[in-house]
């Protein structure tokens, strides 16, 4: 079983990683999230989730611990694959993934491309009381996330663009490495919008 990766950027694609280790060239799928930490040429460790079937060898790759037991605390939840649970974690940040669940704040969870409300509500039924076993979760970082998409949303829906329009470039400018608060993201989301 492989636990990690470390090696040189080969080749990035959407959602996917091409690593060469010490000459052999492993495919790995990733989140966007992963994705924004990654350069071609550069070294990187990639913690892995091995994933196998009886007719197939997938490899998961995550720059954070955080992520990656969130991705697999998500594949554990009936009718979440690892296609959907890659999505998921693409979807948001996990700190806000993870607030999201322990809120039961089924609509930030809906705004994830291809999850609908009967999935989110799977999730957060079968994983809200497992989320503390995640490290990088603290009551804080809990809190502190809460309604900042909520936020952004709100702002950019009074500033006349629809729902919909608006949760999608507030989902998107959360996914930005240096995005961390409400302000910062409204001006990136506005930036989307504007083009």
């Amino acid at each position: 079983m492989i636990t990690f990766l470390k090696g040189f950027v080969e080749e990035l694609e959407e959602n996917k990683v091409h690593l060469d280790v010490h000459g052999v060239g492993y495919g790995v799928e990733t989140s966007a999230q992963t994705l924004t930490h990654l350069k071609e040429g550069i070294e990187v460790k990639l913690l892995i989730h091995h994933h196998i079937t009886d007719s197939d060898e997938r490899l998961f790759g995550f720059y954070t611990k955080d992520e990656k037991q969130l991705f697999e605390k998500l594949i554990t939840v009936k009718g979440v694959g690892p296609k959907s649970g890659i999505t998921i974690v693409s979807g948001l940040p996990a700190n806000h993934l993870i607030q999201a669940i322990s809120t039961k704040d089924v609509a930030a969870l809906s705004r994830v491309p291809g999850i609908g409300k009967k999935t989110a509500e799977r999730i957060i039924l079968e994983l809200k009381d497992k989320l503390g076993e995640i490290k990088g979760v603290t009551s804080s970082s809990k809190s502190s996330s809460g309604s900042a998409i909520d936020e952004v949303v709100s702002a950019l829906e009074s500033l006349g663009f629809k729902k919909r329009q608006a949760e999608e470039a507030a989902t998107k400018a959360f996914q930005e490495e240096n995005i961390k608060t409400a302000p910062a993201a409204i001006k990136k989301a506005l930036s989307y919008l504007n083009k």
